[in-house]
């Protein structure tokens, strides 16, 4: 089957990385980072060599600016990217062990209004939308536009379009309470009124990842097979826990598949990310109902190459592998 183009939609933002072991809000140096996890996969995707269009918002600022361009630079058709004149990009405040693993502490630039992410325009988006979708086969997203009333409304009108016109849906429920709440919480476990939210969308999608612990809180299972017999799609699912195993059930073919350690870890910025740009960059090669075991084994391994990669660099786009840094790697 011809590969056909991604639409990933969501939230371009910073991340900016404090020096590790330091707090980025007041400790030297800090690093700051293209991030956000659709943008990021679009990114990825784009580099290996599928075409990608990408749905957002950024600040008419510096950060917007630069982020624009690099999303340009990607290749990647932009004809969905919005640009919010009242709100600033968002800025990430992240804190980095010494290990190189990353916690979210916080935003910072919010003027009042909150930040572009959180503003997606409906309207611009219906305007747009024949622009983006011509050949699109898998919509990727994350859940982070729900927790806003904005962008809410113009993502789920992306996702019901999507599914009019026979796109397939992958999410990476990528759990990130700061998003959702006014003040900084400890604690991560999410809301019976937030898990409502998402499972609102959940029984539309065709592919879930998600982390081992975001499976525990939101299926009480980490069973692949559980989770999605749980949903009316039985879409397959892959848990992923760090440099473990990852559990995965594709199709209905299941497996455990080990992680691949990279010669260095500088960031685990958007290892999930990469990782999930490569299912998604295989995927587009076969419907899910032809994929045999060793074909959703391959597709799996190669979605780790390119997560492990990642970690090599600082922030999660600059590092991003080219096709043929994962064959190497593979080979």
């Amino acid at each position: 089957m011809h590969a056909g183009s991604v639409i990933a939609i969501g939230e371009a933002l910073i991340d900016r990385l404090g020096p590790p072991g330091g707090d980025p809000s007041c400790d030297l140096p800090v690093t700051d980072c293209f991030g956000g996890a659709p943008a990021n996969v679009a990114c990825a995707l784009s580099r290996l060599g599928a075409n990608v269009s990408f749905i957002g918002s950024l600040g008419n600022d510096a950060f917007g600016k630069n982020f624009t361009n690099l999303l340009i630079q990607r290749g990647i058709n932009t004809s969905g990217l919005q640009q919010d004149t009242l709100r600033p990009t968002r800025v990430v405040l992240v804190r980095r062990d010494n290990d190189g693993e990353r916690f979210f502490e916080g935003f910072e630039g919010d003027k009042g209004l909150g930040f572009a992410d959180q503003a997606i325009s409906l309207e611009q988006i219906i305007r747009d939308w024949p622009l983006v979708v011509e050949n699109a086969q898998w919509l990727v997203l994350g859940t982070i536009p729900l927790a806003s009333v904005i962008s809410s409304k113009a993502f789920l009108w992306c996702i019901e379009n999507a599914l009019h016109e026979g796109i397939k849906i992958a999410m990476d429920l990528n759990w990130r309470p700061t998003f959702w709440r006014k003040k900084v919480s400890t604690v991560l476990e999410p809301s019976l009124k937030e898990k409502n939210q998402i499972f609102s969308i959940l029984k539309n999608v065709s592919l879930i990842k998600l982390a081992k612990e975001e499976a525990q809180w939101f299926f009480n299972t980490f069973d692949p097979t559980a989770i999605s017999a749980s949903l009316p799609q039985r879409p397959s699912v892959v848990v992923t826990d760090g440099s473990n195993p990852i559990l995965w059930r594709l199709n209905n073919h299941i497996g455990k598949s080990f992680a691949i350690s990279p010669s260095s870890v500088v960031d685990t910025t958007g290892a999930g990310d990469a990782f999930t740009a490569g299912l998604i960059f295989k995927l587009r090669s076969f419907e899910l109902d032809q994929i045999s075991q060793q074909i959703a084994e391959d597709i799996i391994q190669f979605g780790i190459a390119c997560g492990s990669h990642v970690c090599k660099g600082v922030g999660a786009i600059e590092a991003q592998p080219y096709l043929k840094d994962i064959d190497n790697l593979l080979s």
